[in-house]
């Protein structure tokens, strides 16, 4: 259990610390903000299109059984 603890706060602090880039790197930060910036933001839209499919697999699922009833 450790070890999911360890796994799971070093992702909150990656998070964490990529989206302070992003609000630095907007503000003009140096040019390094700017990479950490670009694969935060990249990371993210990547998280959403995957949720976005899950979640249209999901509903087309549940809407057939739906009209079943």
């Amino acid at each position: 259990m450790s070890m999911i603890l360890i796994v799971l706060s070093a992702v909150l602090v990656l998070a964490l610390g990529g989206c302070a880039c992003v609000v630095w790197a907007a503000r003009g930060g140096p040019r390094w903000t700017r990479g950490v910036s670009r694969a935060t933001l990249l990371a993210g839209e990547l998280v959403r299109a995957s949720g976005r499919s899950r979640g249209d697999r999901n509903r087309g699922s549940s809407g057939s059984s739906d009209g079943g009833d």
